[in-house]
């Protein structure tokens, strides 16, 4: 008589060797909380933000002593409509915010339609009225900028509007002038308000008044003026200087300095004199940055020129500089206190060698200069605010708990909303990442995050994750940015499916210094930074309980374009790959040269440019391949990708490829952001389990 096997065990021993049990889904451990635009009013005692909840995006409001919660805004829709610019008035009875746009892209004041909805949701301004609770519509807008008596002003097609949270009134143009408004500072008084306008090769400071008062320029030159700030007493403003104009058609792959000075303005006669002048290196080179006039003694402002994003104190009087944040780490998300005693910022910064790969808060007091460390640990805290009573407001997360906002007194810190964190969120399973540390071929050590779930058999797939930006640093713990949440969640998720997931901060992120962040020869100049990637993947194959014949490699922008790399040239190594919203085609960074002048290596640096992208190297790219990408993405245009699989098609190359329509660079809806993620970690295991 034959034997036969009984179902169950056939059914196991038909199941991919990879697998093993799973405790939660993508969806699960996607529904994560994500405050932002935390913001505090002027007096210190009242704190509001926003919160992401599965694609529902609310305003919360909290005041002193209690500091209890309260939900102002019923926006309760996955519908793609992000809050920004959530502000107090300055009398601290209203809250005014944006609902509306994409403001991590270009063109960050058009309106979004994930949904498709055949009219058009509007980029708007709302003002609550926080003693009746009432929310009033503004109307169409972006930008705001608020002054006394609850005047609103914003900017609408590159002029500034007016309204006022008293008053519903029909919002008016302010002023007009020629150019586009990019900025705007109310002086002490609230009487005067300097503005920046730019007119093409040159940018002016303004000074408007009133109706009946000509526009004041403040030392106008041919150069280009930034970051206007009023003195405290209203009879000064300090500003950027930096080049303006085209200038010379210099060597394009050669790196230059970039240079920029620090002025002070008389008001009343409008002269103006220089007080600070950048070194003349690369680290001194000009980048937007932080920049305060706290009081009539000084400037403080943010620098790279020793290597590393600092915090430097300008004496007004000597004119001298001083380092006020020492030390092989950067700051970042950088504040004053309501009183101007005070700034704070979060930095990487700690005693543990981890702690590069984290972000902790930190305070300056402005009367003697002392550092203090608030936050400590292995845990992530970011974009501080301070109260009147020396406390502090911030975003904290550990390895598992997605981000909330804590109040921090003394020692004594207190969560708020955790009971928002929904009970099938997977906390308690989630892994805590390992910082691990590799090698370019170069020598240059890279940092990365390990994921990877215990147990299970003895060797696994692994996939490599590459972040976007790439000015970006991914960290031991949830990111304290939307999208980054996003892909900690996934790679949370891969891990649990029985992947070892490599998490790799290659050059050109932030975290590490000016020499990582500004390598030579990076991206369309070289792509020196794919080295790392390569690496990477080649440290993961090598590790006992990896199979080295079994890596996958998935990213978003910046990280699309380096997995595009990655499967055009080492197929071999990176088996699969997931190209979510990627650069393809590198030449077109450079315009055709207009005249007789052109740069000397112009030929060369298209050839590079061309030799530095994916489109390049397509003979040896056989991976599978998932392309994914939406239509409206305002970061990394649709038609990289769509060029790029028309490459395909004439080369008769498989891959697959998910369209979506209406949604941006950053998937503003849940739905869509989930379903990105299920379809790149089911590839994978198709690819690499099945």
């Amino acid at each position: 008589m034959k034997k036969t096997l009984p179902l169950l065990l056939i059914t196991f021993l038909l199941l991919p060797k990879f697998l093993f049990s799973q405790s939660f889904t993508m969806e699960q451990v996607g529904k994560f909380t994500f405050p932002s635009e935390l913001t505090v009013d002027p007096s210190g005692t009242q704190i509001a933000w926003a919160l992401y909840e599965q694609g529902r995006r609310n305003v919360y409001y909290a005041k002193a002593p209690d500091f209890k919660p309260e939900k102002l805004t019923f926006f309760d829709k996955d519908d793609g409509q992000e809050i920004t610019s959530l502000t107090f008035s300055p009398d601290g009875e209203h809250l005014v915010f944006v609902r509306g746009g994409d403001h991590g892209g270009s063109n960050a004041s058009s309106t979004v339609n994930p949904d498709n909805l055949p009219q058009l949701p509007k980029v708007e301004i709302f003002a609550i009225n926080l003693l009746s609770r009432m929310i009033e519509t503004i109307g169409p807008g972006d930008n705001i900028h608020l002054g006394p008596g609850n005047q609103i002003l914003f900017l609408k097609n590159g002029q500034v509007w007016e309204a006022n949270a008293h008053n519903m009134e029909t919002p008016k143009q302010l002023f007009e002038i020629k150019g586009t408004v990019t900025s705007m500072e109310f002086s002490p008084d609230g009487k005067s308000l300097a503005f920046t306008v730019n007119r093409g090769g040159h940018q002016l400071i303004g000074i408007y008044r009133n109706e009946e008062t000509p526009i004041q320029f403040i030392a106008p030159s041919f150069h280009r003026y930034s970051q206007p700030k009023w003195s405290p007493d209203g009879s000064k403003i300090a500003f950027i200087k930096t080049l303006g104009g085209s200038g010379a058609a210099y060597p394009l792959l050669e790196p230059r300095h970039i240079p920029w000075e620090i002025w002070l303005a008389d008001v009343e006669s409008g002269a103006a004199e220089k007080l600070w002048t950048a070194p003349k290196t690369l680290r001194g080179s000009y980048r937007y940055f932080f920049f305060s006039y706290p009081d009539e003694k000084e400037l403080i402002f943010e620098s790279y020129h020793d290597g590393w994003q600092h915090l430097y104190n300008l004496d007004l009087q000597s004119q001298k500089e001083t380092l006020l944040t020492p030390g092989n780490y950067m700051v970042e998300q950088i504040k004053l206190n309501p009183d101007g005693k005070r700034i704070l910022f979060s930095a990487n910064y700690g005693p543990d060698k981890a702690d590069i790969d984290r972000r902790h808060i930190g305070t300056i007091e402005l009367s003697d200069k002392t550092l203090n460390w608030e936050t400590l640990g292995a845990g992530i805290e970011a974009y501080p605010v301070g109260l009147a009573d020396g406390s502090l407001a911030y975003f904290s997360a550990t390895a598992q708990r997605p981000h909330l906002v804590t109040l921090k007194k003394g020692t004594q810190t207190q969560l708020l909303q955790a009971d928002h964190i929904p009970t099938e969120f997977p906390q308690a399973n989630l892994v805590t990442p390992k910082q691990v540390t590799f090698k370019a071929p170069d020598g240059t050590t890279v940092h990365g995050q390990l994921f990877e779930k215990e147990g299970g058999p003895a060797e696994k797939p692994g996939v490599v994750f590459v972040h976007g930006g790439p000015q970006r640093q991914m960290l031991l713990g949830w990111s304290y940015m939307d999208y980054y949440t996003n892909t900690y969640a996934l790679n949370q998720y891969l891990a649990e499916m029985g992947f070892v997931v490599l998490s790799v901060n290659f050059r050109l992120g932030i975290g590490y210094g000016y020499e990582f962040h500004r390598p030579a020869y990076g991206y369309y100049q070289g792509a020196v930074e794919y080295q790392d990637i390569k690496a990477g993947g080649e440290f993961l194959a090598n590790l006992p309980q990896v199979r080295g014949d079994k890596i996958g490699i998935y990213g978003g922008s910046y990280g699309g374009y380096l997995t595009a790399l990655a499967l055009a040239r080492d197929s071999e190594l990176f088996k699969v790959g997931i190209d979510i919203h990627g650069v393809h085609d590198l030449d077109g960074r450079y315009d055709f040269p207009e005249g007789y002048e052109v740069a000397p290596d112009y030929e060369k640096a298209l050839e590079v440019a061309w030799k530095s992208s994916p489109i390049a190297d397509l003979d040896t790219w056989i991976s599978p391949v998932l392309f994914i990408h939406s239509d409206d993405d305002r970061n990394v245009n649709v038609s990289q990708t769509t060029d790029l699989i028309r490459r395909f098609d004439e080369l008769e190359k498989p891959y697959e490829s998910i369209l979506i329509p209406g949604d941006t660079h950053h998937w503003m809806k849940w739905e869509n952001m989930i379903r990105v993620s299920n379809e790149t970690a089911n590839f994978l295991k198709k690819h690499l389990m099945n």
